[in-house]
């Protein structure tokens, strides 16, 4: 029998397996996938278009979208065990992992997944205060000229975001984050609209289409390879969402299988998304050429008109809002949990407290929910001021978790359910399909720590 997490308990609503009820619809699946996707990356992608140049730009970009697409399509028939139908429900991740593939790798996934997910929160906390920064800059730009000297720290802006999560991370679970992440989901589309028609409209302006097939030249070639392994790690960053799927997936009402679900709103999240990362990225470069900033709106490429660019930079600090929360809520499950299970009888992890304010519904505080999850945004925070390097830490989140998260475990997890025999085709397709990931995976990260080593000591 499952254990009920203490976050679970403070619903008041679970069904048989001591789990919140799945009302989740397509729809609502669709805008979850959608804002953990669609988040800091899409601001990266001219960049990386630009380090490609305008065939491998464009190309990489589709490739990660298949490659999502195949991980998700893999992974989204390991919900449940051993039929993908009918089967017990793995409600998360590790849980998959270890059902499927045994303690040992249990552990080096959990260990992979949490540290990602973790990293990914500092990451939303550079790009917010950055976004937040642009605006003021943005301002100050339009009143003083665009050879004003308007330079601004950002840590202010990255404790302000800190204690906004201190209190959103105080939302139960996933369960209880559908609206946050349809508002989360309007303002990805909103901001990534604005990137793609400012893009559009600077394209015209010139009356050229800047850029070239070998994209950014660099002093030598090993500086042009490190910056393209940059590049593969910021896309790396950009698509997938394997890390949460099962997470998403549990959300889902039953009938229709859940499976089902989630391939067709994988399917269509990832050619909306697609659609707008190729058009971000694609009109970013050839607007901007060699010039391309690491951040479209926030590198001021574009100055005018800056009510817009002001616009898009607050669309980002509010959908990253509801993505901090998207990435944070299976690491507080988890850890609750745990501590839940191991210290059943304590009224400081178990017990809550119900407070009723005027015009809100009933709040249930739990102290060590409060604790741990002030302390965890609190750390986020911490070091993303210690470490506030947008491109470079992308790349590097983004390349250690593509392999082993997004193929890797998806991969064997599906030779297991299937039954898939070694030296079989389909074995060997896949065999081959994960070990150019792990290349590709390899070649990001090396650049991404290369490029992060160069900034901090520069």
């Amino acid at each position: 029998m499952a254990v009920q997490h203490p976050l679970e308990l403070a619903n008041g609503c679970c069904d048989d397996d001591g789990h919140s009820l799945r009302t989740g619809t397509l729809w609502s699946c669709v805008a979850h996938i959608i804002t953990a996707v669609i988040g800091s990356g899409v601001l990266s992608l001219a960049w990386s278009t630009a380090q490609l140049g305008w065939i491998a730009g464009p190309v990489s970009l589709l490739c990660f979208a298949i490659v999502t697409y195949v991980s998700a399509f893999l992974l989204s028939d390991c919900y449940r065990s051993p039929d993908p139908i009918t089967g017990t429900r793995n409600y998360s991740y590790m849980h998959a992992v270890r059902v499927n593939l045994g303690k040992t790798q249990t552990w080096f996934c959990g260990l992979l997944q949490y540290v990602s997910m973790y990293g990914t929160g500092i990451a939303y906390v550079i790009t917010t205060s950055t976004s937040m920064r642009a605006i003021q800059r943005s301002n100050c730009y339009h009143r003083e000229g665009h050879k004003a000297s308007c330079e601004y720290g950002d840590a202010i802006y990255m404790l302000l975001f800190g204690g906004v999560q201190i209190l959103m991370s105080q939302i139960p679970d996933f369960h209880n984050m559908e609206w946050l992440s349809v508002i989360a989901a309007i303002m990805s589309f909103t901001y990534s609209f604005i990137g793609f028609g400012l893009g559009v409209a600077q394209v015209i302006e010139n009356g050229t289409i800047k850029g070239s097939i070998a994209g950014v030249s660099a002093a030598t070639t090993a500086s042009k390879l490190w910056l393209a392994f940059e590049a593969l790690g910021d896309i790396a960053f950009a698509y997938p969402y394997s890390i949460i799927l099962l997470e998403i997936q549990d959300t889902l009402k039953s009938p229709p299988p859940e499976n089902r679900t989630m391939k067709k709103a994988s399917m269509i999240s990832i050619f909306i998304t697609t659609f707008f990362y190729l058009c971000c990225g694609c009109f970013g470069y050839a607007a901007f050429g060699n010039d391309t900033p690491g951040n479209l709106l926030t590198g001021f490429g574009f100055f005018e008109p800056y009510w817009l660019i002001d616009l898009a930079n607050a669309c980002i600090v509010l959908h990253l809002v509801g993505g901090y929360q998207i990435y944070s809520q299976p690491v507080f499950a988890f850890v609750e949990g745990w501590f839940s299970r191991k210290f059943p009888s304590s009224g400081f992890v178990n017990n809550f407290h119900s407070f009723k304010l005027p015009l809100i519904p009933p709040l249930h505080i739990n102290p060590f929910r409060l604790c741990f999850r002030t302390v965890y945004v609190a750390s986020t925070t911490a070091i993303a001021m210690a470490f506030p390097y947008f491109n470079q830490v992308l790349g590097v989140l983004g390349a250690l978790n593509f392999w082993p998260l997004a193929i890797y475990f998806p991969v064997e997890m599906y030779f297991v359910q299937k039954k898939i025999g070694a030296w079989t085709r389909k074995w060997i397709v896949l065999r081959t399909f994960s070990f150019v990931c792990l290349l590709i995976t390899i070649a990001g990260l090396l650049g991404s720590i290369e490029g992060l080593i160069s900034a901090k000591l520069g």
